[in-house]
């Protein structure tokens, strides 16, 4: 009877361990809470002139919850013909290349595949146009549209182009900073209309085309970047994210972890020569740059309380408007929440059981590296609808919880805090068990 327990247990924890392995896996280029979400790369032609034309690139993030952080993106391409870009404004390109054969101004660039990237806050005026130099941070569509666009300006050189003989540029790369995004090709659209600033005039683009790019997290990283840990008022354990999720001490992305006690941290935190987003994280059980912790505080009459506390265990990062995706079914009777922002995520039309939570400006918007013992808390406050409500079964944990658009892995449902009668009803099978088993062997015993 024990072995045929402890058996179901272990097939049952190995279920839930290819379960979360499969939702992690199956995240590639499709995101169920945000199945529109994608960045869309709109190439305006708005002039032609004696040797090319002129064209406004803008990238619109219309991912509801996935944003790009600093170091910022990049965008790069690849010329269909031999076009140069005689100047740009509001970005540049990473290399100039060979513009040996041009004696008199060279162009600013004259690679076959240029990358662009975005220029800094506090660029010249001239040098600017709308909605540039912002280091290629993007916001989320769902946290701030007005800063979720991104805009450069492109000259490009190549004589008699018209808007019958010109060429799409193609292979279309993205990253944000680094990889996980994949481009499609290029389509003509209809030309983009544009108000002039006194609403009073509408012009439109000569050509138009479009490049959408979605984004994969099993792409972006091979191993998770998150995780939920679990607890309630009504039980004592502590549930921990699973042991090496993000990998093991030996055997992580990065190659090292930091332990927090060592007299050296400093100095290996500053000497560690790695880029800002490749993590290095403390030493824990499971090696993840970030932990979400979701704890059932308080049982009222009509309501229920809980308390989200996300700490960062990455050294070299700090995360600016970081933001979380929650899916709960009790989301649709969100009372109240203390220090974060809410905004409701409905991605399919009569189901609201998904919320997104963020810092409040110059408050907690900024959650710090694991130097700073970074870490972001708040307290949500539901009320409770009799037909549905329950503590039993693990229902009052979350569903699914994602940090900055990355899907969180969850503890396996056999491990979730049991209620006290639970707990006493599985603890008195057990002793039955071993007590039945012991009355047995003593009844063997006894006719040998």
């Amino acid at each position: 009877m024990a072995t045929s327990f402890t058996g179901s247990v272990t097939f049952a924890f190995l279920l839930s361990f290819l379960f979360s392995c499969f939702i992690f896996t199956s995240t590639e280029a499709y995101d169920p809470l945000d199945p529109s979400g994608n960045i869309t790369i709109k190439w305006d032609v708005i002039s032609w002139t004696a040797d090319g034309y002129v064209a406004v690139v803008t990238m619109y993030n219309f991912q509801q919850y996935r944003h790009i952080q600093a170091p910022g993106w990049t965008l790069g391409w690849a010329w269909a013909k031999k076009e140069v870009i005689w100047s740009m404004m509001g970005g540049q390109t990473t290399e100039q290349g060979d513009c040996s054969k041009f004696k008199a101004s060279p162009p600013h660039c004259c690679k076959r595949d240029p990358t662009v990237v975005d220029l800094l806050p506090g660029t010249p005026y001239n040098q600017q146009i709308a909605n540039c130099c912002k280091g290629g941070v993007l916001n989320s569509w769902a946290q701030d549209p007005a800063t979720a666009i991104s805009s450069f300006q492109v000259s490009v050189g190549l004589s008699g182009t018209t808007n019958k003989t010109v060429k799409l540029p193609r292979n279309f790369t993205l990253k944000a900073p680094g990889p996980g995004y994949t481009c499609g090709p290029a389509r003509i659209v209809r030309p983009t209309k544009f108000v002039t600033s006194d609403k009073r005039r509408i012009t439109q683009a000569l050509m138009t085309w479009n490049v959408t790019c979605t984004y994969s997290q099993f792409l972006a990283q091979k191993t998770p970047s998150c995780c939920v840990s679990l607890s309630s008022f009504y039980n004592d354990t502590l549930v921990n994210c699973p042991t090496c999720t993000c990998g093991c001490q030996n055997k992580t992305a990065s190659g090292s972890c930091v332990d927090p006690n060592s007299p050296h941290l400093a100095s290996a935190v500053a000497s560690s020569g790695k880029a800002s987003n490749t993590p290095l994280v403390q030493c824990t059980s499971h090696m993840c740059p970030i932990r979400v912790h979701w704890h059932v505080k308080v049982n009222y009459k009509e309501y229920w309380r809980v308390k989200i506390t996300v700490t960062n265990f990455n050294y070299r990062m700090n995360y600016t408007q970081w933001n979380l995706v929650v899916q709960h079914p009790n989301f649709d009777n969100v009372t109240q929440l203390f220090s974060f922002n809410y905004k409701p995520l409905t991605p399919y039309e009569g189901l609201n059981d998904t919320g997104m939570l963020w810092g409040l400006q110059f408050y907690n918007d900024l959650l710090a590296s694991a130097g700073e013992f970074g870490n972001v808390q708040s307290e949500l406050l539901f009320r409770k609808d009799a037909s549905t409500f329950t503590f039993d079964k693990g229902w009052a944990f979350p569903r699914r919880i994602y940090f900055n658009g990355d899907n969180c892995v969850m503890p396996p449902p056999d491990a979730y805090p049991w209620l006290p009668n639970a707990t006493t009803k599985l603890m008195s099978s057990l002793l039955s068990t071993a007590i039945s088993a012991l009355v047995s062997l003593v009844i063997l015993l006894a006719n040998l």
